[in-house]
């Protein structure tokens, strides 16, 4: 549970058996078909887009039971951040090596005809949305709910001061 004096606010998380359970259970199944969807991505319908969708909102899911800053604080921000850049690193980089074939960006057939890689157009389109398109879906995904999660105040949810006065003064201009 989070600590009301980092956030300013009561933490609203209330634990449900059934939640816990159910993502327990689902989680495992998600994080796999997401991780198929990934790696078929190139080869059959769906892809990287949204294999990487579904490993990021399993991660949502794991937040939504066992609490938002728990589930912050066991993926932390640089985690997030090393997805999101080492996707579009990668997906960069692929694009760059093309165009430093002589070709233009991401002409994936470079890697075959330049440089003699086998199957290489197909190498470069798993490269790009195994490693590239997947890596910043999941961490775009995660970061949206977590500054998302960061910014809900509610009505109902009561603001901790330090104070332990409750009557307050109220100064009026007569």
């Amino acid at each position: 549970m989070a600590d009301s004096r980092s956030t300013g606010y009561e933490d609203t998380y209330t634990e449900s058996q059934v939640i816990l359970t159910a993502v327990k259970v689902i989680a495992p199944f998600t994080l796999t078909y997401g991780m198929f969807m990934t790696l078929h991505g190139a080869d059959t319908p769906g892809g990287s887009f949204q294999g990487g969708a579904i490993i990021g909102v399993t991660v949502l899911m794991l937040a939504f039971a066992f609490g938002i800053e728990p589930t912050r604080q066991w993926l932390k921000n640089s985690v997030i951040v090393s997805l999101v850049a080492g996707g579009v690193a990668i997906f960069v980089g692929v694009g760059l090596a093309t165009m430093a074939l002589g070709g233009n960006f991401l002409q994936y057939e470079l890697f075959d005809t330049e440089l003699g890689i086998p199957d290489g157009t197909k190498w470069g389109m798993e490269a790009i949305e195994i490693g590239g398109i997947a890596l910043i879906v999941a961490g775009v995904v995660i970061t949206l709910f977590f500054a998302t999660a960061a910014g809900f105040t509610p009505e109902g949810r009561s603001y901790r001061t330090d104070s332990t006065d409750t009557d307050d003064e109220v100064i009026t201009d007569d």
